[in-house]
């Protein structure tokens, strides 16, 4: 389908193949934190770093819409849930499709814990997300999470296997996970799955080292990209950190070629 291939293309690089996605849905989960106070500011940011597209909720759209300045490839997230809630990893549908494509959006995603209280109807809803895309011709990407009782460790690769076949199996365009934390270990979860597999950026981490090793880890491991928030938008400088990941995602450059970029070693 024409019209599915034209919107991928706006959140993937039509050269590399790969993408860079910035999330900034936290708000909903943990409110107004830093790096999400001026969605203008922020967003022109990402976009003049060489981000591929960002992620974001419904109400956030005519915030962040600059009307200037690189254009960006918008992605509208379907799902929600608070860090308040008495169970945080229940993810509900907020937004549709068809709300989504009223809204602008290039494409949607959807959150799925396995392994949590609620995992059957978040993994329904997948489903008839999947079902509505498919018929739009709308690229889906899923953030599939293995957190609950059952899970002793998100980043075990077994369970991430999991997470990323799931997403596959369900009809997702693009899955997230978490980076296992070893090249030789992302790379069983890459070719476990036949969609291309981004890593999720986690936690704030400590330097900028951690964060383009992580990076260059799971691209060595034949990932499709990166979906990085709090270590881009809380980033002291999230143009040049975003610049950084781009050229390791999309130019194969070394961490320390991608560090010169932030202006740090550390």
């Amino acid at each position: 389908m024409i019209g599915k291939q034209i919107r991928m293309e706006r959140i993937i690089d039509r050269n590399s193949g790969k993408t860079v996605m910035i999330p900034m849905d936290h708000g909903i989960t943990l409110g107004p934190i830093p790096g999400l106070i001026d969605m203008k500011r922020t967003v022109d940011a990402v976009a003049s770093g060489g981000a591929n597209a960002i992620i974001i909720h419904k109400g956030v759209v005519a915030a962040g819409h600059r009307g200037k300045g690189r254009d960006i490839g918008l992605i509208i997230h379907l799902s929600a849930s608070t860090a308040l809630a008495p169970d945080p990893n229940s993810k509900m549908l907020v937004c549709g499709v068809e709300e989504a494509i009223k809204l602008g959006a290039d494409a949607v995603s959807i959150h799925v814990n396995i392994g949590a209280n609620e995992e059957k109807e978040m993994v329904k809803d997948f489903g008839a997300v999947a079902q509505k895309a498919a018929e739009w011709g709308f690229p889906l990407v899923a953030m599939v999470y293995p957190r609950g009782a059952k899970i002793k460790d998100e980043y075990d690769p077994k369970v991430v296997k999991h997470a990323a076949r799931l997403g596959a199996e369900l009809g997702a365009d693009i899955v997230k996970v978490n980076y296992t934390g070893k090249p030789e270990t992302f790379r069983e979860v890459v070719e476990g799955c036949f969609i291309p597999v981004v890593i999720a950026g986690g936690p704030k981490m400590e330097s900028d080292r951690d964060i383009l090793e992580m990076v260059k880890g799971a691209m060595e491991a034949g990932a499709g990209g990166a979906s990085i928030g709090r270590n881009a938008f809380q980033h002291r400088n999230p143009t040049r950190i975003v610049k950084a990941i781009s050229l390791i995602v999309h130019e194969g450059a070394s961490v320390d070629e991608a560090l010169k970029i932030v202006g740090g070693e550390g």
